[in-house]
C-alpha cells in the first residue's frame, strides 16, 4: 500500500526539448544491459555494493527480473524508476526511492547516464523533470539527493539545479567495498514555486 494518501498512477512521459523521462518497461532491458556493460569503469565507483560481498555485476544478467521488481515498487507506491532519454533513445536511468507520506512527504533521487552523453546537460534536465513531477503530481514537499564528495560530475548537477547543501552523512552507503561518506543536498517545494525546470532554464544563458 502506498505511503501517500493516494495511489501512484503510472506517470506519463515527460520531455524538455531533446531530453525525456519515461517509466521503465521490460522492453528497456536489453539497452540498459548494454549501457551498464559499456559503462562499467564510468559507473562502478558510484554503485552500491553489499557488505561482505555478493550480488551480481550490473549488466551481467538479464534486467527483466529487476524491472519487474521496480514496476512492483511503483504499484506499492514506494519507488518509481524512469529511463532517461535523449532524442528518444535510452541513455540512462533515474530512480525515486524512500517515498514517505504522513508528516514528511519526501523522497530521494538517484541517477546515472552513459558516458557518451555526459556533459551535454542531460542529467540536470532529467532531475528537474523528476522533481517537478514529485512536487506537482505526487504533492511531495521535499526531495533529497545524496552524493559521494568525490563524484564531481554529480556535484555539478546539484550545483546547476541550485539544491541546498544540508551537510555530510558519514559512512552512509556501502560502495566499492566500503562504507562511504555522502554529501546531502535537498530542495523543498516552497523553494521552487515556479518549478525546478523553470529555475534551471532561468539559470541557463
Amino acid at each position: 500500500m502506498s505511503p501517500l494518501p493516494h495511489p501512484i498512477e503510472a506517470p506519463a512521459p515527460m520531455t524538455a526539448g531533446r531530453i525525456g523521462l519515461r517509466l521503465i518497461h521490460r522492453r528497456d532491458a536489453a539497452v540498459l544491459e548494454r549501457l551498464l556493460k559499456e559503462n562499467r569503469a564510468w559507473l562502478e565507483p558510484w554503485e552500491a555494493t553489499y557488505p561482505g560481498g555478493g550480488g551480481t555485476v550490473p549488466g551481467s544478467v538479464s534486467m527483466r527480473p529487476t524491472i519487474q521488481i521496480l514496476r512492483r515498487q511503483l504499484r506499492m507506491g514506494v519507488g518509481i524508476t524512469f529511463v532517461v532519454t535523449f532524442d528518444r533513445l535510452v541513455v540512462g536511468q533515474l530512480s525515486v526511492s524512500e517515498i514517505s507520506g504522513g508528516a514528511m512527504r519526501s523522497a530521494q533521487i538517484g541517477y546515472w547516464v552513459s558516458r557518451h552523453v555526459a556533459g551535454q546537460g542531460i542529467t540536470p534536465v532529467a532531475v528537474a523533470l523528476a522533481i517537478d513531477y514529485l512536487f506537482h503530481h505526487l504533492r511531495l514537499h521535499r526531495v533529497e539527493i545524496c552524493i559521494r564528495p568525490e563524484n564531481a560530475a554529480s556535484l555539478r548537477v546539484v550545483a546547476k539545479l541550485g539544491l541546498r547543501h544540508e551537510g555530510e552523512r558519514q559512512r552512509y552507503i556501502h560502495i566499492a567495498g566500503d562504507w562511504r561518506d555522502h554529501s546531502c543536498f535537498a530542495v523543498t517545494r516552497e523553494e521552487v514555486p515556479l518549478g525546478m525546470l523553470m529555475r534551471l532554464g532561468a539559470a541557463t544563458p
